[in-house]
């Protein structure tokens, strides 16, 4: 007899039922982390909104409520990342957004402006 070398079938079908096993559960928690990081793009795109605004109101004395983007405004967000300007009042403003790949909101009031849900905290983005 010759000797040959190789794996044997059994050999191969616990592999691959092995692989299958690790991939079920790695697989649920890539979309997670897919999730945190929308929510962490529109957190971050608020948080900049927050910067544009000052500075909005230092070159024109009032905060920006138009549309966004816009070339009044010298911001841009994410890709992906839909921001609306909900409110303004002269010594505050609100902002949501929203991204293409999740359901979820996130919000932002800062000054003197009633709180937009889900922001419970003046000037921190929050999300739900």
């Amino acid at each position: 007899m010759r000797n040959r070398h190789g794996f044997t079938l059994i050999e191969l079908l616990i592999v691959v039922v092995i692989i299958g096993i690790l991939s079920a559960i790695a697989i649920p928690k890539f979309a997670s982390t897919k999730e945190r990081a929308f929510l962490a793009t529109m957190k971050s795109d608020l948080r900049n909104l927050v910067t544009a605004q000052e500075a909005y109101l230092g070159d024109n004395g009032a905060y920006y409520a138009g549309a966004v983007p816009n070339a009044a405004l010298p911001y841009q967000p994410s890709s992906g990342t839909t921001i609306t300007i909900v409110g303004v009042v002269g010594g505050g403003w609100s902002a949501s957004a929203t991204y293409a790949g999740t359901s979820k909101t996130c919000a932002i009031f800062y000054g003197n402006i009633g709180a937009l849900a889900p922001a419970t905290v003046n000037g921190e983005p929050k999300c739900a």
